[in-house]
């Protein structure tokens, strides 16, 4: 798995995981609780993985979809 997307905002997470989801492209996302662990309350980046066979073309889409966020 790669990660494709690496972000604090959930909206844009949530949005990219849509995105990928309706390309039939599987998503998880990491680092969900890490935050809550250290006590940064959002501080550390969520990570967006893939995939490796579906790196490409989840970064093609998520470039087009999210290009701020990219």
């Amino acid at each position: 798995m790669r990660a494709v997307l690496k972000t604090n905002d959930p909206v844009v997470l949530t949005y990219a995981a849509n995105v990928l989801s309706q390309e039939g492209i599987e998503s998880v996302v990491f680092d969900a609780h890490a935050s809550v662990m250290d006590g940064s309350a959002g501080f550390l980046p969520r990570r967006l993985m893939v995939l490796d066979d579906d790196f490409a073309r989840a970064d093609t889409l998520l470039r087009a979809a999210v290009p701020e966020a990219m």
